[in-house]
């Protein structure tokens, strides 16, 4: 608990330091902000299309995709308000020696060259921007929540915020081995962008590599498909049974589009199609064997 507490009084430096050094260049500041505000608009684009249109992606009204952009946004702002900076940093420390410097300091390294630098220019619109287009989302769709909805659609953006750390952080470590990772970055951000759309849109191979492979889409797809009830994991364990590895999921089905007998088809072809044995099986089954 003291060691938690240090490093946040040590991270409420580094925020004021990092404030006070935009304010210092209060024209940078506000020009960074209008820029920024500029994409914002660009990001509205899509969302005004998809009103203009009355475009529908599986299912999911324009009033639903607004809250997938607005999450997308959102997770874009707080990423950037917390460590994104700071990754761009990470080649150039490798390469001038302040990495080394860093390593002197009585604090974790990870955490330096994580947290170092706050970009309040960049997150700023992105944040507010962000928390608009998701309350205008749940007032336009009219969500009945309850309290358990909204602690999940926060954790499962909290999460979103921890998964988007650990694959943006990944590439920047190649800086060992590499004198340029510029191109590895690039492809990265580029597969973080395909998250400002639902992942419905995408064909099913590119959604089987978002999800399962390289989870792009758990971050911003997710939170929404919870919260507007189409994501129906309720229990999910993984083992590795004589050399193979074994997933079960309890998954409701209560407000499928589909009867069962045309889902258990579905998940057989992808599982054909991705090398894997998928196994839907009813409830009743397990009823009726706990009672023998």
């Amino acid at each position: 608990m003291k060691k938690l507490k240090r490093y946040l009084m040590l991270y409420h430096v580094f925020f004021k330091n990092s404030l006070a050094g935009s304010m210092e260049y209060r024209a940078n500041f506000l020009m960074a902000i209008l820029v920024e505000c500029a994409f914002l608009l660009i990001k509205l684009l899509y969302v005004i299309v998809s009103y203009q249109m009355d475009l529908r992606v599986n299912g999911l009204t324009p009033d639903s995709i607004l809250l997938f952009v607005g999450t997308y946004t959102f997770i874009t702002g707080i990423m950037s308000l917390i460590y994104f900076p700071n990754f761009l940093k990470i080649p150039y420390y490798v390469q001038d020696g302040t990495l080394d410097i860093y390593l002197t300091k009585p604090v974790s390294l990870q955490f330096m060259i994580s947290f170092r630098y706050i970009d309040f220019g960049w997150a700023i619109p992105n944040i507010f921007g962000g928390i608009a287009m998701i309350a205008i989302a749940f007032v336009k769709l009219d969500l009945q929540l309850r309290i358990g909805q909204i602690l999940g659609f926060i954790l499962y953006n909290f999460l979103g915020i921890v998964l988007t750390y650990s694959l943006l952080f990944l590439p920047e470590l190649l800086a060992f081995w590499f004198t340029k990772t510029q191109w590895i970055r690039q492809i990265v951000y580029a597969l973080w962008d395909f998250n400002n759309m639902p992942m419905h849109i995408y064909g099913r191979p590119l959604r089987n590599i978002g999800v399962y492979i390289i989870p792009f889409f758990v971050i911003t797809n997710f939170p929404p498909l919870m919260i507007l009830g189409k994501l129906n994991i309720l229990d999910i364990s993984q083992t590795i049974i004589q050399g193979y590895f074994n997933m079960m999921m309890i998954i409701e089905l209560q407000n499928a589009t589909k009867d069962f007998g045309a889902i258990c088809d579905e998940l057989n072809e992808l599982g054909n199609e991705i090398g894997v044995n998928i196994k839907l099986q009813h409830e009743n089954i397990f009823n009726k064997m706990h009672r023998i």
